[in-house]
């Protein structure tokens, strides 16, 4: 059969699309429906054709198979559906920059169709789809692919900065997806700490339309910028004038938590999940936000729906379990509690090595609530043994927990030391200084507290200002040495993870690149930006290295024997 072959528009001076030499996924779970998808993608002219009968089996040919195009049905029958296929397919990095997703599906319900367009399939089709239709939108969608490419692979190695100036250069080429393009430029300049620069892309845009993506983009910069009402109300503008649109009602209930609302977060975060039900993270944060506000039956709703539509997805979390426990424990229900406590842990062990701790903290929680202090204080002696046999200390969040429950159940010198480590990890984190000041007020240790807040900083900032010196003064090796043992003495403390990297960028600059110090310097920004996601230095660092990576030395042709 012949391939079809089509040609972008003119002006875009594109290569026909040759379909025959491309990989295609087909996910669908009855039969009749992959035979019918497979033959209209072999009218195109496609061969190399695999096709699942279910979200699993996509996940693990996807693993295996970089595939140009994914035609995968929303409705998989059990297991994971279509939304999950693709959550965890984006999440995971199976797909390559210029993959094809197609969601496919019958589905017409609102709440279907917005749930696949959160995680941005290139399209979603509606059965009975022809060829005809089939071959627009895989054009449509592949041309638009082939502009975003090197953006996406810069985005995908973190070269955010890189990739803004991509963008800017295919602006300059040809005006076609402007807009596209500064949507992902605002978004890169958010991600890389610059958002004035992101305002300036977002404006950009309502200068030729007034575009709701545009406009709650905007408001995301003033969310961040601490400005709330203002984002309050640049939200509820957005969802006026689109109701479906889900991701501001999301942002309009941060804006109201950091005005102290609690119970407008709640009510916002409600109307959300209404509208759209099976967000595994929208769950899970009006269980807390419930939980929180002592809504102990909206709580429990909320937590049991996560648990329930995450049970296939790669967003699921052991929140919802710990928080269901919790709302167990407030109704006087300490077995399922205990059941739910030993499933997060069976479940999330690996994915979570913390989740011992967090249980153990969850089942303290519970018992002290609930006035049972005898069994309270047994769960904090095993919390504190449990933390004395580990050499590394959890999380932030976790380690605030862990403190203020072994301060409830009458522990003194554990908590302290926690809460030590928490300051030396975040000396310069103001917000963060009050909430340990205020731990420590509730113990009843208010001087205390303070003056162990005061040392804690000082030691951190003695640390790094050494390391600094050393690096300003030249002794560069010296300052890699000193900064390694600053990092395994503060593994999560920003200032010294940016400072160490910035000293591994200069030691390469001044004796040429090392290989084994540029993957250091990578992994060090790599840990940033998993405890602190857009921050500009980050960028600027990722920039830096990039420059100085040997450039790859073109193949050179085999030599043509011209000898008659």
């Amino acid at each position: 059969m012949n391939a079809l072959v089509s040609n972008a528009p003119a002006q875009t001076k594109a290569e026909p699309i040759d379909w025959a030499g491309k990989n295609y996924l087909v996910v669908d779970d009855f039969i009749g429906v992959r035979q019918l998808l497979r033959e209209a993608l072999r009218s195109l002219g496609a061969r190399n054709i695999d096709q699942a009968a279910s979200g699993g089996e996509a996940i693990g040919l996807l693993a295996k198979t970089r595939y140009d195009v994914v035609l995968c049905d929303f409705n998989l029958g059990d297991g994971k559906n279509g939304q999950q296929v693709l959550e965890e397919a984006r999440v995971r990095n199976l797909l390559l920059p210029s993959s094809v997703w197609m969601m496919v599906s019958a589905e017409k319900s609102v709440e279907s169709v917005m749930g696949a367009a959160e995680h941005q399939p290139d399209a979603y089709l509606v059965k009975p789809i022809t060829e005809g239709v089939l071959l627009t939108r895989l054009n449509r969608a592949w041309h638009r692919k082939q502009v975003f490419r090197p953006i996406d692979q810069a985005y995908a190695e973190k070269d955010y900065l890189r990739a803004a100036r991509l963008c800017d250069e295919q602006i300059g080429a040809s005006r076609v997806h402007e807009v596209e393009l500064l949507r992902m430029k605002a978004r890169l300049m958010e991600k890389s700490g610059e958002p004035e620069k992101a305002r300036e892309a977002y404006e950009r845009v309502l200068n030729q339309r007034e575009y709701q993506w545009a406009r709650a983009g905007l408001a995301k910069i003033r969310l961040a910028n601490g400005e709330f009402e203002a984002a309050r109300q640049m939200f509820q503008g957005v969802i006026a004038e689109n109701r479906y649109y889900i991701d501001a009602y999301d942002q309009l209930a941060l804006a109201w938590q950091g005005m102290g609302k609690l119970e407008e977060a709640c009510s916002v975060l409600e109307r959300a999940a209404r509208l759209s039900p099976n967000s595994v993270p929208r769950q899970r944060n009006l269980g807390l936000v419930c939980l929180k506000l002592g809504n102990v039956a909206l709580a429990e709703k909320a937590f049991r729906k996560c648990i329930a539509v995450g049970e296939y997805s790669v967003r699921r979390t052991p929140d919802a379990y710990l928080g269901l426990a919790r709302v167990c424990g407030l109704k006087n229900d300490p077995k399922e509690a205990q059941a739910l406590l030993q499933a997060a842990q069976r479940d999330f062990s690996e994915a979570h090595p913390d989740i011992d701790l967090r249980a153990k903290i969850t089942e303290g929680l519970v018992y002290h609530e609930s006035g049972d202090y005898r069994r309270a204080r047994k769960a904090g002696d095993e919390l504190e043994a449990l933390l004395g046999a580990r050499e590394d200390r959890p999380d932030t969040e976790t380690c605030l927990e862990m403190a203020t429950l072994l301060f409830a159940v009458g522990v003194k010198e554990a908590p302290s030391e926690l809460l030590c480590y928490v300051i030396r990890n975040n000396h310069d984190n103001a917000v963060l200084l009050d909430e340990v000041q205020a731990i420590f007020d509730k113990a009843r240790l208010t001087d205390e507290g303070g003056d162990l807040i005061r040392s804690s900083k000082k030691e951190a900032a003695d640390l790094m200002n050494q390391g600094v010196l050393l690096w300003k003064t030249g002794k560069l090796q010296e300052a890699v040495d000193w900064m390694r043992e600053a990092r395994a003495r503060l593994p999560n403390n920003q200032r010294i993870l940016f400072n160490a990297a910035q000293v591994l960028v200069s030691h390469m600059r001044e004796r040429g690149f090392d290989e084994a110090l540029s993957l250091e310097a990578h992994e060090v920004l790599a840990h940033v930006d998993r405890l602190q996601p857009g921050q500009q230095r980050f960028a600027q660092l990722m920039e830096q290295l990039a420059v100085l990576a040997p450039k790859a030395e073109p193949e050179t042709p085999p030599a043509v024997d011209t000898r008659a």
